[in-house]
């Protein structure tokens, strides 16, 4: 049975994407920690991500560096934070989220209603950042 992400991944399930490639996607989480929480996907479901291929595991975190870069240019937050913690959804995901404080590290703070135009904007701003940093190829068209 396809995963949720998966789902997402084959236009199943509407997603804000800000990244794709052969290899990964990366789309607005839906219950964010902060302004821009970012979810980077290897397009191949994998459960744990100690089970990911080295070469897939070093090109999502590559990937992930790059959206941080691009959330830290969008948000100047204090930190970009990244986590990887995978018992809410079995297909391994990358959490990058701008934060400006430890609590915003914890997933009870999350907001379970975002508002939609502001996901919508954020989107934008973080695609319209990587574009930027000079990775349009990997910026999808909204």
């Amino acid at each position: 049975m396809s995963t949720v992400f998966t789902k997402i991944i084959e236009g199943e399930i509407p997603g804000r994407f800000v990244w794709q490639d052969e290899r990964c996607v990366a789309f607005l989480s839906i219950e964010p920690l902060g302004p821009g929480h970012t979810l980077v996907v290897p397009r191949e479901e994998y459960d744990h991500w100690i089970d990911l291929p080295e070469d897939l595991a070093a090109h999502l975190m590559v990937v992930s560096w790059r959206i941080g870069r691009a959330l830290d240019a969008v948000w100047r937050p204090a930190r970009v934070g990244q986590m990887i913690q995978g018992f809410e959804v079995p297909h391994t995901h990358v959490h990058v989220w701008p934060a400006n404080s430890v609590e915003q590290f914890q997933f009870a703070n999350a907001d379970r209603h975002p508002d939609a135009a502001a996901m919508d904007e954020a989107a934008r701003r973080i695609r319209a950042a990587l574009a930027d940093a000079g990775h349009g190829s990997s910026v999808p068209q909204p």
